[in-house]
């Protein structure tokens, strides 16, 4: 299982890096939205519902957010920050109430068992996720910064897992993911707390304005909004009696299992940019 999960990651690492270095804006966006869809599709099982019928609806519901989206903030050009700014700080708060529902967990299900409640999370999840990427993408190096994105999620991840797994104790979350250990917490914030020194050191000359402090704040706020992103979708997945969330990659399970934490991490990225003056 170690060895296709291992070659999966590479696989999907090298076609997301082909895919950001080759791609217009235009294109990256449409692929990015057919992987949101996939996405979705998981989720609608994540709802409850079972008919090929009910979860192609709430996908085209989905892709139709995502076209109005695309449409309000103008992504398809230079963006305006006053369009896009609110949605990104709508998706903050969102991730803050999810991370009361996540320490609620399971008295917290009260609001948001229905399947209506949980189709509107998983439209809250997936489209702000994808409006941060794709605004991301129309800044100057915006590629590097949505691998950027990437990176950090996979740094607090990998710490998280490799000081979990030799100092782990005490559970950071029990009832909804029970591996996951305050010891891994913050390993992963120790290991992004390194990046974010490593990115501060290798600014570009035009971003030389932007403090220590502000790239510190942003990459741990990110790292911090991954793991509020991966136990929100373990929490649902957990109300739903499922462990993956799809079949679609071997050895991960479901597209959405590799998103979740994304999912959480793209809006405040994109935000932090903004409020740091990038």
């Amino acid at each position: 299982m170690l060895r296709q999960r291992v070659i999966t990651a590479l696989i999907m690492a090298g076609l997301f890096l082909l895919a950001v270095a080759l791609l217009s804006l235009p294109w990256l966006a449409l692929l990015f939205g057919v992987l949101i869809c996939l996405a979705a599709w998981e989720w609608s099982g994540l709802c409850g519902w079972d008919s090929p019928p009910a979860r192609g609806l709430y996908v085209l519901a989905v892709a139709v957010v995502l076209g109005l989206l695309y449409h309000y903030c103008q992504l398809g050009a230079a963006a305006p920050r006053e369009q896009v700014q609110p949605v990104l700080g709508i998706a903050c708060l969102w991730w803050s109430l999810a991370l009361l529902w996540v320490k609620g967990y399971p008295g917290s299900a009260m609001f948001w068992r229905t399947k209506p409640m949980r189709a509107l999370m998983g439209i809250l999840v997936l489209a702000p996720a994808w409006v941060a990427a794709v605004y991301l993408l129309s800044f100057p190096r915006g590629g590097g910064l949505v691998v950027l994105l990437v990176v950090v999620v996979a740094t607090a991840d990998i710490g998280a897992y490799f000081s979990g797994k030799h100092w782990g104790r005490h559970k950071l979350a029990e009832v909804v993911s029970p591996k996951k250990t305050w010891e891994g917490f913050w390993g992963g914030v120790s290991a992004c707390t390194l990046l974010a020194l490593l990115l501060w050191s290798q600014l570009p000359d035009q971003q030389a304005h932007v403090s220590l402090a502000a790239v510190l704040v942003v990459t741990l706020a990110t790292a911090l909004a991954s793991v509020v992103g991966d136990l929100t979708v373990s929490m649902v997945k957990r109300e739903a009696g499922v462990k993956d969330s799809g079949s679609l990659l071997p050895g991960h399970g479901g597209l959405l299992d590799r998103l979740d934490s994304i999912c959480g991490a793209a809006p405040v990225l994109a935000l932090g940019l903004l409020l740091a003056g990038w």
